[in-house]
């Protein structure tokens, strides 16, 4: 699991990091966005951009935040893969521990 989205994203979504993401790993829910990890290249230009500051290497999530790591991956666990989030758009879902 490279980068991490975390709590502070929950019905904010700034989108920046969205952005700034070279390979079009964010993808977007109802209520926050999730890092796609086996895409995800770890370039960290995702972190200083979001001015939630909700975004975290997985290394440096802080305690409180460390069951994102396994939303983040959860999440994907039926999307797969799908290489790229503007051609998928809206998912339209949440985790169940943030819907």
């Amino acid at each position: 699991m490279p980068y991490v989205i975390t709590a502070s994203c929950i019905d904010v979504m700034d989108r920046s990091c969205v952005e700034e993401c070279p390979v079009d790993c964010i993808y977007e829910g109802n209520r926050m966005l999730y890092i796609q990890p086996d895409e995800c290249v770890e370039c960290g230009r995702c972190e200083p951009v979001c001015p939630q500051v909700s975004i975290y290497h997985h290394e440096d999530l802080p305690e409180e935040a460390r069951d994102f790591e396994r939303i983040n991956a959860e999440f994907f666990a039926d999307l797969g893969s799908p290489g790229g989030a503007r051609k998928v758009g809206d998912i339209g879902a949440d985790h169940p521990d943030v819907a």
